[in-house]
């Protein structure tokens, strides 16, 4: 028997049991929390503007952030530059949106200016 790749839990054999535990998540820095929250806001925001391909990049770039953070703790400091790029290349839509000011600012605090 041959397995090239697994991910879980597995038992083989009469009477064999398997458990899966997953370590609990660990508790974001305030910073990334609050970027998270901020990033989702304003993905939200966007659905009501009118589509572009700025604003379907800063969408995936959103969308990419909170998965990092989400995935890893937070967003390391090439997902932050990528998402600023996309903010700015947006400002027009993201000036729009309330809640794209405090993404840029979230992401500049993290960059450090």
């Amino acid at each position: 028997m041959h397995i090239g790749t697994a991910k879980g839990a597995f038992a083989f054999g009469a009477h064999s049991v398997a458990n899966n535990y997953e370590a609990p998540r660990q508790a974001l820095a305030a910073e990334q929390e609050e970027l998270l929250q901020v990033v989702g806001q304003l993905r939200e925001e966007l659905r009501a503007f009118a589509r572009s391909p700025e604003t379907d990049e800063l969408t995936r770039q959103l969308d990419e952030t909170r998965g990092e953070i989400q995935n890893t703790g937070e967003a390391s400091p090439g997902r932050l530059t990528r998402l600023r790029q996309a903010l700015q290349d947006a400002a027009a839509a993201v000036g729009l949106a309330a809640s794209g000011a405090a993404v840029t600012q979230a992401v500049v605090a993290l960059l450090g200016g």
